[in-house]
């Protein structure tokens, strides 16, 4: 697979979710990025902006399987990752498998889970493997958790902690959609309930793409582009906790995925400011003067860009 066919089978699979999702298109195209650069993605938002339903499709575009988990405060460890059953019949104990072994895992309302439930996610997010009293599993791959939250403070949630979050490669903050994109959910809305995606490859074929990822080049300047940009919002005296040494793994990680996306195998300086928005926010924690303030996170990103120079000669 070369550069030109990873580009064009990616086009597909985003082409063939949005058959079915409307108005999420830019949500598809992070999810494609997660999956390639092998992260994981959070959303948050509202209920009923149709989450679940995306998620489905993109895990039937590109063939994997598909579990969804709904966090309540009383779930346990073993609930999602499974747990020995004692067979009485035969005097065995047999491992019941939760529902963390499966391509895609969407996580809905993390928040609302214990932080003991939150906790039972940080091996397998990272090491992608799972230990089950003792006894260590591999998650087959392509294995991509999108969990989502609830805004912070709603009844019944917990904070995520910021090694919780910092295992999220991306994230993405969800609004309402515009009036036009609504009309439309509520036109096709029958079809959007029962559409089937076909799958546009098949996830072993995931691989294939990740590998190509890998090879897109990155430059020492482009390398040293990134490292400023952390390093700046680090500086920050608005900034408490600045972004960790992830972020600027996720950054390269993600930007060599986009340029496969724009038919590049290398990687250019807008690819990097196109990513800021989904790697950056949710590792940044402000002073509390200037979140009394209510400084955006955002601004302070759009100022690091601003005063950060660009390498030249990389367009």
């Amino acid at each position: 697979m070369d550069i030109s066919e990873a580009q064009d089978t990616m086009r597909k699979v985003r082409d063939k979710v949005a058959e079915v999702i409307i108005g999420l298109d830019d949500v598809v195209e992070m999810l494609l990025i997660s999956l390639v650069s092998g992260g994981h993605i959070l959303l948050e938002g509202p209920p009923g902006l149709g989450k679940t339903t995306l998620a489905r499709a993109f895990a039937q575009a590109i063939g994997g399987g598909f579990k969804r988990i709904q966090m309540t405060p009383d779930l346990l460890p073993a609930d999602v990752l499974g747990v020995n059953v004692y067979n009485p019949y035969n005097s065995s104990w047999t491992l019941r498998r939760g529902p963390i072994f499966t391509n895609m895992l969407l996580v809905d309302e993390l928040n609302r889970a214990s932080p003991r439930v939150q906790s039972a996610f940080l091996e397998v997010m990272q090491e992608g493997r799972v230990t089950i009293e003792g006894e260590t599993l591999t998650v087959d791959p392509p294995f991509m958790v999108v969990a989502t939250q609830v805004p912070y403070g709603e009844p019944g949630t917990y904070p995520l902690t910021s090694v919780q979050v910092d295992r999220f490669a991306y994230w993405m903050l969800l609004g309402s959609p515009e009036s036009k994109v609504e009309l439309q959910i509520i036109e096709r809305i029958d079809e959007i309930e029962s559409a089937h995606v076909e799958p546009v490859l098949a996830s072993h074929e995931v691989h294939d793409l990740v590998r190509q990822a890998q090879g897109v080049h990155v430059s020492d300047e482009v390398n040293r582009y990134i490292v400023d940009l952390v390093q700046g919002l680090r500086r920050d005296p608005n900034v408490r906790m600045g972004p960790s040494p992830r972020a600027s793994i996720w950054l390269m990680k993600g930007a060599r995925v986009r340029a496969m996306l724009g038919g590049r195998d290398y990687v250019i300086p807008d690819d990097v400011k196109f990513l800021m928005n989904s790697v950056i926010p949710h590792r940044m924690e402000l002073t509390p003067q200037a979140r009394a303030e209510e400084v955006e996170v955002f601004k302070l990103i759009d100022q690091v860009l601003d005063v950060t120079p660009v390498p030249k000669g990389l367009e």
